[in-house]
């Protein structure tokens, strides 16, 4: 059983670095979808124009003491940047603390803690836009596979790989499936973000993969189901299908496993 110290010490340093990749999640999300560049020109206000100084860009912490507002021109700062950054330091406690406790192997924290940011940028610009953009799914293709080389090194369980291969061409078949119906309902770039999904979930095994497939489109029907019947959208209205499809992963992960196993239990195959 990992001791307290442990858990506190990585629950720090995670929140930390989490918070730091909370602060560039922002500018990936704000300015990938306008098509300009992550790196340059330096972050600035939206409204004045005026560089944002070192002292006024540590995550959270200077949006509270700027009370939300521009020390320049005092416009206001969306509250959205301080929640980014808090969300994503949270989700990187969480993967290291799950890691800790063995809810996955340690090794598997360093592909989930990439998801964990990639995810965050591709929900918020899915939300904005209705597009999951190829700037970011594609690459992520070559990346996590290596990063799940290296976590199935780690573990010697090269079979692992074997079963990231497959859950990456049977949930981007699917999706392509279902594109190929019914071209409204699923664009292209949910098709794209599945095979990234099911790599992820088929290295951790059939029972997350099944669970978290799943549960996207559980979560998705729940919430569209209640948008109609409050009409704030018509049946006929596009809802982004791509945080859904996150949230299942998330689903998947956290749970897959041991719900694969209640399940056959009751159903007494195993």
């Amino acid at each position: 059983m990992i001791e307290a110290p442990i858990l506190l010490f990585g629950g720090a340093l995670a929140l930390v670095f989490g918070l730091a990749i909370g602060s560039f999640l922002n500018v990936v999300i704000w300015r990938v979808p306008v098509g300009t560049s992550i790196v340059s020109p330096p972050s600035a206000c939206t409204s004045c124009g005026t560089p944002i100084a070192p002292r006024d860009n540590a995550p959270v912490v200077s949006w509270l003491l700027l009370r939300g507002r521009c020390r320049h021109c005092g416009s206001r700062i969306s509250a959205r940047y301080p929640l980014v950054e808090a969300v994503t330091g949270v989700a990187f406690v969480l993967v290291t603390v799950g890691a800790l406790v063995g809810v996955y192997p340690a090794s598997f924290s360093l592909p989930l803690a990439y998801f964990v940011a990639i995810s965050i940028a591709l929900a918020l610009i899915d939300l904005d836009t209705h597009t999951l953009p190829n700037k970011l799914v594609l690459p992520s293709y070559p990346v996590l596979a290596g990063l799940l080389v290296i976590a199935s090194a780690i573990e010697a369980e090269w079979l692992r790989m074997v079963t990231a291969g497959l859950g990456t061409v049977i949930l981007f078949g699917f999706y392509f499936l279902l594109a190929m119906i019914s071209p409204r309902g699923m664009g292209f770039g949910d098709v794209k973000l599945a095979g990234v999904i099911g790599m992820l979930l088929g290295w951790l095994g059939w029972g997350p993969l099944a669970v978290g497939g799943f549960a996207a489109f559980l979560l998705g029907g729940v919430f569209s189901i209640l948008l109609i019947a409050t009409r704030r959208v018509s049946r006929k209205g596009g809802i982004p299908f791509g945080p859904w499809m996150i949230a299942g992963a998330y689903v998947g992960i956290s749970v897959g496993n041991p719900l694969i196993e209640w399940y056959l239990s009751s159903m007494g195959i195993r």
